[in-house]
């Protein structure tokens, strides 16, 4: 809004475009969506587009209106073969992976987040996870496979555990891979259970109140299967954690922890 209104006072544009792009704040109707175009301005992220349930067509002319009338990332999750033909025809190729179409992907910065996949078979939902944080322009370090089964995989990345401003753990079965994260690390956890595993995990039923009945205080837990949901809590998240006043606090925490890690010591 204000980059537009900086170009209509400098006469790049005129007031007859200005009238038309407000037209379509804070939404635009393309017949069966309302297209969210002010949630980049409420949320810093434009709306995303969640494939089940939508036709190809549908699809098509939501992601054409987010990309001609929007600025910024634009991701399709979950979307099918013949959704992405659609899409990809009405409005050329995006970034595929994972089940997700990306266009517009921002630079990545600098945050530190670490993404821990307790199996192979949990891979899809992390990849979704990875796809998502991409949106936010996170490039998350992997750790796959690092299950508790064997816990020494796990333990041979515990320097980058450590290190992490951040880390979400998918894990289906029974879920234990979240709080032996969570025992490791002060940074925030984010829990994806997964769906992954034998009939008494219920789907990941049991993965989900593993986590929420978690021994590591502080672990949060998102819905069965959803990277995308674990990649935004780290994206709201992660601006309050690199602020100064809590860089400081985390100064001001290793700071004491050294104290007593050393007191009584000759």
């Amino acid at each position: 809004m204000r980059a537009m209104l900086d170009d209509l006072g400098a006469g790049r544009i005129s007031a007859d475009e200005v009238v038309a792009r407000l037209r379509r704040l804070p939404f635009a109707d393309v017949g069966d969506a309302l297209v969210d175009h002010h949630r980049a301005l409420r949320q810093g992220m434009p709306e995303a587009v969640f494939g089940p349930g939508k036709t190809p067509e549908q699809c098509a002319r939501i992601v054409a209106e987010l990309l001609e009338h929007g600025d910024g990332p634009v991701l399709v999750t979950r979307v099918s073969g013949e959704q992405v033909k659609a899409i990809e025809a009405a409005v050329g190729p995006g970034r595929s992976a994972a089940g997700c179409l990306l266009y517009r992907p921002p630079v990545t910065g600098d945050a530190n987040v670490l993404l821990a996949a307790a199996g192979t078979s949990d891979r899809p939902v992390a990849d979704e996870c990875a796809m998502t944080l991409l949106a936010y322009g996170i490039a998350a370090r992997r750790l796959d496979d690092v299950g508790v089964a064997g816990l020494h995989r796990l333990l041979a990345h515990v320097d980058d555990v450590q290190a992490a401003d951040a880390v979400v753990v998918v894990a289906g079965m029974e879920g234990a891979l979240a709080s032996v994260v969570g025992g490791l690390t002060a940074a925030p956890v984010i829990a994806v259970p997964t769906s992954v595993g034998y009939g008494a995990s219920l789907e990941g039923v049991t993965a989900l109140l593993a986590m929420l009945a978690s021994c590591a205080s502080g672990v949060t837990v998102v819905g069965i299967d959803n990277g995308f949901g674990a990649a935004c809590a780290i994206a709201r998240m992660l601006p309050a954690l690199r602020s100064p006043a809590a860089q400081a606090a985390a100064g001001r925490s290793s700071a004491g922890a050294s104290s007593l890690a050393t007191e009584g010591t000759p």
